[in-house]
C-alpha cells in the first residue's frame, strides 16, 4: 500500500511549511490526482487519517480534485480525454494516443490556522 507513504510524504510537507511559514493547525487539505496516478483514493483517505494522527493536520478534512487523463491523438491530432493508458482516442477511434497528463499528484493548497 504505497499510499500510506505518500501520506506520510504528504506529512513531512506540511510539518516543514508549518515551521517556515509559522501556522499552528491545518482545517483542509487540498490534493490533485490524476486519473492516471495509480493512487487508490479510499486507501489514500483512510492512510490520511491514520497518518495525520498527532500532527499539524489531525482532523483535517481531506478534499481530492480529480484530473482527467489527457492524451493527444496521433491520427485526428485532437487532444482529448482518455480513461486509461491504453485507451483508444474517444475522437477518432485512433490508438496512437501520446500521454500528456493525468498521472500527476500534487498538494493544491492547504487552509491553516
Amino acid at each position: 500500500m504505497h499510499e500510506m507513504s505518500i501520506v506520510e510524504g504528504i506529512r513531512s510537507v506540511i510539518e516543514e511549511a508549518g515551521q517556515t511559514q509559522g501556522f499552528a493547525r491545518v482545517t483542509k487539505v487540498r490534493l490533485e490526482i490524476g486519473r492516471m496516478s495509480g493512487v487508490e483514493i479510499p486507501a489514500l483517505e483512510f492512510a490520511f487519517d491514520v497518518v495525520m494522527n498527532g500532527s499539524l493536520a489531525q482532523g483535517a478534512t481531506l478534499e481530492i480534485i480529480n484530473l482527467p487523463g489527457k492524451a493527444v491523438c496521433f491520427d485526428c491530432e485532437e487532444n482529448v480525454e482518455i480513461e486509461h493508458r491504453l485507451d483508444t482516442c474517444p475522437r477518432c477511434g485512433g490508438a496512437r494516443l501520446l500521454v500528456q497528463g493525468g498521472d500527476e499528484m500534487r498538494i493544491k493548497d492547504l487552509e491553516v490556522l
